[in-house]
This record gives C-alpha cells, sequence and structure tokens, in this order.
C-alpha cells in the first residue's frame, strides 16, 4: 500500500504528514506528529480518551482515518493552553481536583471545550449529557462537572 500525504491544520498550525490508508488519526497525532497528549483508552469510540475536534465538531480520533483529516483544522489537548499559561478549564480541573491518572483528562478537557464553545451557559445535565461518551475510572464525575460550570461561569465574568 502507498502512503497518503495529508495536509491539515493542528491548533491553528499547518502541519503535513504521510500516512498508511488504514491508519487512524489518533494514530497518526501520536506517532506521526508527536501530540501524544491525545490517548488511546479503547480503540473503539467507547470511552473519550482520545477525543478531539475537526473542524469544531468532537469526533474520537480512533474511529477517523487519518487520511480523512485532508484540509481539516483539529484541535487537540497541546491547543488549550497559550504557552505556559493554562486555558481556564485546565485551571478548573486542577482547582477541583477533577484529575487523578491522566489517562481521560485530555478528552474531558476537549470535549468541554467544544460544549463551552457551542453553550456558554450550560446546566449541570447538559454538561453531563455533552460529557457522557468520557469515561473516567479514578475521578467519579462529579468533581469533573464543577470544573466546567465554574470554568463556564469564570468564562461568561472575563
Amino acid at each position: 500500500m502507498s502512503k497518503i500525504h495529508v495536509k491539515t491544520r493542528i491548533n491553528g498550525e499547518a502541519a503535513e504528514f504521510l500516512c498508511e490508508p488504514d491508519e487512524t488519526l489518533l494514530e497518526a497525532l501520536r506517532d506521526r506528529l508527536h501530540l501524544t497528549g491525545t490517548k488511546e483508552g479503547c480503540g473503539s469510540g467507547d470511552c473519550g480518551a482520545c477525543s478531539v475536534t475537526v473542524n469544531g465538531r468532537l469526533v474520537a480520533s480512533c474511529l477517523m482515518l487519518a487520511a480523512e483529516a485532508e484540509g481539516a483544522e483539529i484541535g487537540t489537548i497541546e491547543g488549550l493552553a497559550k504557552g505556559a499559561e493554562l486555558d481556564v478549564l485546565q485551571r478548573k480541573f486542577v482547582e477541583h481536583a477533577a484529575l487523578q491518572c491522566g489517562i481521560c483528562t485530555p478528552g474531558f478537557l476537549v470535549a468541554s471545550k467544544a460544549l463551552l464553545e457551542k453553550n456558554p451557559d450550560p446546566t449541570e445535565e447538559e454538561v453531563r449529557y455533552w460529557l457522557a461518551g468520557n469515561l473516567c475510572r479514578c475521578t467519579g464525575y462529579d468533581k469533573i462537572i464543577r470544573a466546567v460550570l465554574d470554568a463556564a461561569a469564570e468564562m461568561r465574568r472575563a
């Protein structure tokens, strides 16, 4: 099989890579582009650890072929912080102790960012519904939900 040349934008920066026709976006991000913040938890789209945005839409990168990223705008966990300054969501996850082992955290943060871009004033029920595709085995979900709601409130005040 011949490799496929992909030109895309990742976190606002132009990116190019070669990939196998059956290679997932998750594999390309981690193995070709060395963006290892996106995690593989299940490989079947059930856990949310590999969540990224593609043209503003939340997707499981383990279920998307890397070749499909041609011309797309990809957002990963690496795009949240601005240099050494954490994104408000990252700060609130730390403040609310909403992270532990770190496997699920990038997916939760990317999914939460996508939610708040669509709905800057979600209810607790809306946050729980939106994040239902992200699984955590360490923290429980209450701290995560509180962190997202607190981040939303701070973002609205800004």
